[in-house]
């Protein structure tokens, strides 16, 4: 099956006879006599393209084709009439319709069209379900935790949403500055619009100025064709400005001037480029402080900080560390395709009783190694870093030596012998696991 005609037309005979010839091609097909009747079957049915008469009894044929689109965006629409005007097909495709054809003169080409709009049809389902996807996988809902200060958080955050208010994220680093952004951008009026994030942190400068607004052919050596910046790549949707603190004082001063006017000048240009995109920032560090002092502009604080959100640090919420570590034990046991392990109270006590400088990112990372080196149904408490035993409760039957060897003989096995990337698991020096290695007598894999 090719997928669902409706046509709409009240000729009756001229319906049936195009319906005909339509399902001969193996597409399935509905009729109706009104716009209104067609718009219901259109409601009920899985339709992709429709074919639709202008001269209706209710209402304009190319008029029709708004309220198809309003309906379902990735169905296609062909007009078909009597006598065409190059008005009304301007119209139709301006509306949103696929094309206009007048009956009788275009017989020969219904079929191939048909087929070029089901592909059309076909590749917008798949970009909107695609969308649906990435909105719902932002949203709010999928921040994981219920303590009080994450919630206060996620309230103001779905409040701010709906508007284009610059919003500040505050938090240190890992707290999930840019889940938060995602999940406002795809929660607001511009979610169907590019979210872009830049980390103003990796770069000099020079290459950041580049890289927010872009350059002329020329601008400098190496610039051989111009190039969009990020202002433009976000344009009609949300570009988030992560580490916004790094940024130096004269780039400071375009970004204010983009805040307050939605104009730019690319990098070697001298014409003035207008946007529309609304700005997040996110920080670790004290603006508030750093604009008193002189090392962040003032104004473009206040500007920025319309509306600010600050995340509370993982230590601060840590009744949400349960559910946490739960789903990243289920998201990396998928990922090396073995069942979830089970985290007994231990562990969860251990985890609970950290201090976790690094958030939730630390956490993350924890949990994948948990997931590497564990065997077996359960997680074993002797596969966290050597850091985690300095104040947690360890079994009789263990001392911090024996538990540290048993860890780096686990993660050896794991690299097959590589130390290199042991060392890097383990996040020590090189030097210091060799010696380990030889402290331990730990024996070669």
């Amino acid at each position: 099956m090719n997928g669902m005609v409706l046509i709409i037309d009240d000729e009756k005979k001229i319906s049936s006879l195009l319906s005909r010839i339509i399902e001969l091609e193996g597409f399935k097909t509905l009729q109706a006599g009104t716009g209104k009747e067609g718009l219901k079957l259109l409601k009920n049915n899985d339709v992709s393209i429709v074919i639709s008469d202008v001269k209706l009894p209710d209402v304009n044929g190319v008029a029709l084709v708004k309220d198809i689109k309003a309906i379902k965006p990735y169905v296609e629409v062909i007009n078909l009439t009597a006598y065409g005007t190059i008005a009304d097909g301007v119209l139709a495709i301006k509306n949103g319709g696929f094309d206009y054809l007048v009956k009788g003169d275009d017989n020969d080409k219904i079929i191939p069209l048909l087929y070029k709009a089901m592909d059309k049809s076909n590749l917008q389902r798949r970009v909107s379900d695609l969308e649906s996807k990435i909105a719902k996988k932002h949203s709010f809902e999928t921040i994981i935790g219920q303590s009080k200060a994450l919630k206060e958080a996620i309230d103001l955050a779905k409040k701010v949403s709906a508007t284009d208010t610059t919003v500040l994220l505050l938090g240190e680093t890992g707290t999930g500055k840019e889940v938060f952004a995602q999940s406002i951008h795809y929660e607001s009026p511009r979610a169907a619009k590019p979210f872009v994030a830049l980390n103003c942190s990796g770069f000099s400068p020079d290459l950041l100025e580049s890289e927010l607004f872009g350059y002329k052919a020329g601008a400098f050596t190496g610039a051989n064709k111009d190039k969009k910046g990020l202002l433009e790549e976000a344009n009609g949707g949300t570009l988030l400005l992560d580490e916004i603190g790094e940024m130096n004082l004269d780039l400071q001063a375009k970004l204010l001037r983009v805040l307050e006017s939605q104009t730019f000048i690319k990098v070697g240009d001298t014409l003035t480029q207008q946007v529309n995109v609304r700005i997040l920032a996110a920080t670790n560090k004290d603006l508030k402080a750093d604009a008193a002092s002189g090392k962040f502009r003032s104004d473009l604080y206040y500007r920025l900080s319309v509306f600010t959100i600050v995340l509370p640090p993982l230590r601060e919420r840590k009744a949400d560390i349960p559910a946490l570590a739960k789903y990243y034990l289920k998201e990396f046991a998928d990922k090396v395709n073995r069942s979830t392990p089970k985290m007994d109270d231990k562990i969860l006590s251990i985890l609970s009783d950290h201090s976790w400088k690094g958030n939730i990112r630390e956490l993350k990372n924890v949990i994948e190694r948990l997931v590497i080196l564990s065997d077996g149904d359960t997680l074993s408490a002797t596969a966290l870093p050597p850091e985690f035993f300095e104040f947690a409760p360890i079994e009789n039957d263990y001392n911090l030596q024996q538990i540290e060897k048993q860890h780096i003989q686990k993660v050896l096995i794991h690299t097959k012998g590589n130390k290199t990337e042991t060392s890097r698991l383990l996040g020590i020096g090189l030097t210091t696991l060799y010696r380990k290695i030889e402290e331990y007598q730990i024996r070669e894999v």
